[in-house]
């Protein structure tokens, strides 16, 4: 994709910064991040009311929040004439970049601790959303954000207020930033939700020619070697830039569309098969700024294809249908009595033709369907392809390791305070208690106290339990190994671990301890034993007692049950224990196995089973066994190593769990 694109997309959103976000993908080192900041010179400068902690707009009232409207009340109690222009100050526009460990009472607000104790009241401290009102907040790698920031960074910008509701705290203030936000795909999928939340997305990964190269490190080392004169050789293009931004945002209201333009990108959406109406919208306000930015109070083709572009194809759904379409067919003949007609009055040919050219763009007819960029349509199918799931994968909430998420009231054993929610919950009161007791410095009482909820990842530990016994024995192990090697290769992502179990002879051996190694994995599983009786209790409980091991040293935070069998067990747990005793008949084995079922069940282990029975339908114990765990179960007699892994890997779904 052409860089000039995503440069088009950022002076869109300085000409109407209402418009929604541009999310930007790529790889490192791809300039992301050297294009969002180069927006922020490109910006005009702003009104904000002076003291406002937001940059309340002084034109806009009905947009204050209740301290900066009480502040120009007092300023103008106290000064009778005092006009509109005196309450302002002129000043750049922020930029405020969110951090990747930012708490949400840094993002949102909180309470500010030293004006609380000094006033004896609860006094707001802004977060970051307010310092970025009407300026740029961005976010690099937003694909790594927190998903519950996240959730709230969206849901307040589409809102265009942040509202604050907590500890004796009801604060609201406008927050309307042009978002810009960065991410690599290659380390986390961008959820389809927070995607779809941005007017525009596009890719920054289009391959350079060597020129292009050659172009970027020449101009980066002129600007190492001389920042000043550097920046001096563009500041009229740059000056020119921001007046032309200026008079697009004044000529942006004056922008009118038909209703044939409208039916146009709705047509384009619908071809694309967008879901929902967010992207025939987007696209709208896509033309109209474009047309603003060129000076025009019409949109024309170029306009509207610039909408699909930018907005609609990111969000489609059927990527191959949208194909550039054929060379347009010859314009039709003009019948022979125009042409005589014409030829016979030269004048009025003359004043026609003057009038095609001076006519303003406009569609005469239906407009044809946009052609596509293919790095375009590679992007959106990419996006399509890969949805992130909500929430966050295998994270662990406690109270004893991890990074610091938020403050909470505390439940049961106190381990680590939150001393900055502490202090702000007892701030305000502590004027009243000094009367109490006027020799200590801070007083916290009980009902102050929070805690810290922490929260780190911690992998799956995936627990394969392979039946080694009958004529399938080789075909299953071979399976077990291919779906092991598999899934090894993705551990490292996620932290997992992979534990072998085989069920052979009199005693299930653990051929595979837990481990992330792909290398001890493959010494280990270089010799397949096969063949004997079938302990399969003695192999679950192999595996219910390892994924209790893992629980009680917090290593994983979901076990995952993987077996592979029939479901014929003939070896009963007390022989696989060398305990004595007379031969087990069939239905003490079948209970034994549902007892254990039952505990995988109570421990909220993930349980799968692949039944391997050469039936079209199993009439096997397998069926009851998976009911048994609230497990998942599958009859695939021929599983192959990568649909075992492929069923894994969904058993293995975002989940959290609290210790």
């Amino acid at each position: 994709m052409d860089r000039d694109l995503i440069k088009l997309g950022l002076l869109l959103l300085a000409v109407d910064p209402q418009l929604g976000g541009i999310a930007i993908a790529g790889r490192r080192g791809t300039a992301k991040t050297v294009l969002a900041r180069g927006l922020h010179a490109l910006l005009p400068d702003i009104e904000v009311v002076q003291g406002s902690f937001c940059n309340c707009d002084p034109n806009r009232p009905d947009e204050w929040d209740e301290a900066t409207t009480a502040i120009v009340s007092a300023a103008r109690f106290s000064t009778v004439d005092l006009s509109t222009e005196e309450i302002a100050i002129v000043r750049e526009p922020p930029f405020v970049q969110v951090p990747l460990g930012v708490t949400e009472d840094r993002l949102l607000g909180s309470v500010d601790v030293t004006a609380s104790v000094e006033r004896g009241e609860t006094v707001f401290q802004p977060g970051l959303l307010a310092e970025a009102n009407r300026g740029i907040l961005y976010v690099d790698e937003l694909n790594l954000l927190d998903d519950s920031i996240a959730n709230l960074l969206l849901t307040t910008l589409t809102e265009g207020r942040n509202r604050v509701e907590r500890e004796g705290i009801s604060v609201e203030h406008p927050c309307r930033p042009i978002f810009i936000a960065t991410y690599n795909p290659a380390e986390k999928e961008l959820r389809s939700r927070l995607f779809d939340l941005f007017a525009i997305g596009l890719s920054a990964d289009n391959p350079l020619t060597v020129d292009e190269r050659v172009e970027g490190v020449a101009r980066a080392v002129d600007y190492q070697n001389d920042p000043v004169a550097f920046l001096d050789r563009y500041a009229a293009d740059i000056e020119d830039l921001k007046l032309q931004i200026a008079l697009a945002r004044a000529l942006l209201p004056r922008i009118s569309v038909t209703r044939e333009e409208i039916a146009y990108l709705a047509s384009e959406a619908e071809r694309a098969q967008v879901e929902g109406h967010r992207g025939e919208l987007c696209a709208l306000r896509v033309a109209k700024a474009r047309a603003a930015l060129s000076g025009r109070t019409g949109v024309n083709a170029e306009d509207l294809n610039a909408g699909v572009e930018l907005a609609i194809v990111p969000r489609a759904t059927a990527v191959a249908e949208i194909e550039p379409p054929s060379n347009s067919p010859p314009p039709p003949q003009q019948p022979e009595d125009e042409c005589k007609e014409t030829a016979e009055h030269p004048d009025e040919s003359e004043a026609l033709q003057r009038d095609l050219e001076t006519a303003p763009e406009a569609f005469a007819i239906a407009p044809k369907p946009v052609s596509i960029d293919p790095a375009l349509l590679n992007f959106a199918l990419l996006t399509r392809r890969h949805r992130g799931k909500a929430g966050g994968r295998n994270l662990i909430y406690s109270q004893d390791r991890g990074r610091y998420v938020k403050p909470m009231f505390p439940k049961g054993e106190i381990q680590r305070i939150a001393v900055d929610a502490t202090l702000r919950a007892a701030a305000p009161h502590q004027k009243s208690r000094h009367r109490r007791l006027p020799r200590r410095q801070v007083i916290v009482e009980q009902d102050d106290l929070r805690v810290k909820r922490l929260a780190r990842k911690a992998g799956a530990l995936i627990i394969f339990v392979v039946d080694a016994s009958g004529s399938m024995a080789l075909n299953r192990m071979e399976s077990a190994k291919g779906a092991a090697l598999r899934l090894l290769s993705e551990a490292y992502k996620h932290r997992d671990q992979i534990a072998l179990v085989v069920c052979r002879g009199e005693r299930a051996e653990i051929l595979l301890p837990p481990t992330r190694s792909t290398v001890a994995a493959r010494r280990r599983l270089e010799q397949l034993p096969c063949g004997g009786g079938t302990p399969l209790a003695h192999g679950l409980a192999q595996a219910v007692r390892m994924g209790c091991n893992a629980r009680a040293s917090k290593d994983s935070s979901q076990v995952v049950v993987v077996a592979i069998t029939d479901g014929r067990g003939n070896i009963s747990l007390s022989r696989s224990l060398g305990q004595e005793v007379p031969d087990t008949l069939p239905s003490t084995i079948r209970q034994e196995l549902l007892e254990i079922a039952s505990k995988i069940r109570a421990l909220g282990m993930q349980f799968v089973l692949i039944d391997t029975e050469r039936r079209y339908i199993s009439a096997g114990f397998a069926r009851e066994l998976t009911l048994q765990t609230d497990g998942t179960y599958y009859h695939l007699p021929q599983a192959t190593d990568k649909t075992i892994a492929s069923l894994t890997s969904e058993a293995v779904s975002a989940m959290t769990y609290e210790f």
